[in-house]
């Protein structure tokens, strides 16, 4: 019984020899893919976060003290520029306005008599300039009560939509008292915060290159029809966050943006003269990343490599690398450090296109 046992025991342990030392040799007889770097132009898109302003916004506010006589619009309605929006009861200005003209009048005559009366040397020069002061006082009087009578009746500045009405009408409102606001959305500005060193590359990209055009992702996730444009940046950086506003500018001619929205502003990099691997040739520890560099006898060294930035099924190298390097494509999980390994390489071009299809 027990020399059965032994005879069973030698032959399964020939077998299991047998077995691995047939799937080493098909391990040796196996070939790797291995590939080079590619130096090349290629684009990724960056996303911010935006506040939508419209192109002016402004509040409404009374100029004069006194009852809402009329209230003439609806909150979200579309007004041409010069429309009256309000009437404050005019009745109180209107009459001074009438008693400042009976003022302006009743100079002009003294001026008249005064004037008369010093051609005969009855009275003073002096006297004849306070005549003349006195009508230009009453003239001043009376532009400023016109001036309060129009202020009875708020007109838009600007063809815009009202938003909501504070006040219904009869409210007693004082001088200043806010009415409303008015918004013009034919078009909306985007502003977006960037760090330094984006601000950087962007400043140091080329004007032949699409580097103002910008797309705007709304609230949705669904991209805002009409294309915009980066205009101007900001001054100053800001010392808490490090980052720098940019403002970019959308056409809205459908007035579907609102001034308060959130949205994405999207901008497109150009890289030049990059050096790219895919993203399956490498693999991560601890954060860091690495490749398997093969040299010229075939043996296999792992490196670390700095990525600068992460595209579809690609990463641009920033450090590690150079284009007469090769790198293990396939097998990075079997093979280590120091292996000699047979080699099947395939051009970076080629490898690229087949990861992207």
């Amino acid at each position: 019984m027990n020399k059965t046992i032994l005879i069973a025991a030698l032959l399964s342990t020939v077998l299991f020899a047998a077995c691995s030392s047939k799937k080493e040799e098909k391990l040796e007889e196996g070939k790797y893919t291995i590939t080079s770097p590619l130096l090349m132009d290629t684009s990724f898109t960056k996303d911010y976060v935006a506040e939508i302003q419209s192109l002016q916004n402004i509040e409404i506010r009374a100029k004069v003290k006194g009852f809402i006589e009329s209230i003439n619009v609806d909150e979200g309605q579309q007004v041409s520029a010069g429309q009256i929006l309000f009437t404050i009861r005019p009745r109180e200005y209107e009459a001074e306005l009438i008693k400042a003209k009976a003022n302006v009048k009743k100079a002009e005559l003294e001026l008249q008599n005064v004037k008369k009366l010093a051609e005969k040397n009855i009275v003073s020069p002096n006297e004849l300039s306070m005549a003349v002061a006195k009508l230009d006082e009453a003239k001043a009087d009376e532009n400023l009560a016109e001036l309060y009578v129009t202020y009875t009746k708020i007109r838009a500045p600007f063809a815009g939509t009202i938003d909501r009405l504070k006040f219904k009408m009869g409210s007693l409102i004082d001088e200043g008292t806010l009415l409303t606001t008015l918004s013009n959305n034919k078009s909306v500005y985007a502003y977006f915060n960037v760090s330094e060193g984006e601000y950087l590359d962007y400043k140091s990209r080329s004007k032949k290159e699409h580097k103002n055009n910008a797309t705007l992702f709304l609230a949705n996730n669904m991209p805002h029809k009409y294309k915009g444009q980066v205009e101007t940046i900001e001054a100053e950086f800001d010392k808490n966050t490090g980052s720098i506003a940019f403002r970019a500018k959308f056409p809205n001619p459908e007035l579907l943006l609102k001034h308060g929205e959130t949205g994405k502003v999207q901008l497109t990099v150009d890289l030049k003269n990059v050096l790219v691997i895919p993203q399956k040739a490498t693999y991560e520890i601890q954060d860091k990343f690495y490749v398997f560099v093969v040299d010229a006898n075939n043996i296999v060294k792992s490196r670390g490599i700095t990525i600068k930035q992460k595209l579809s099924n690609i990463y641009v190298i920033e450090s590690g690398l150079s284009v007469n390097d090769k790198i293990l494509l396939e097998g990075i999980q079997i093979v280590k450090d120091d292996d000699k390994i047979k080699t099947e390489f395939i051009a970076a071009e080629k490898a690229i296109a087949q990861i992207n299809k």
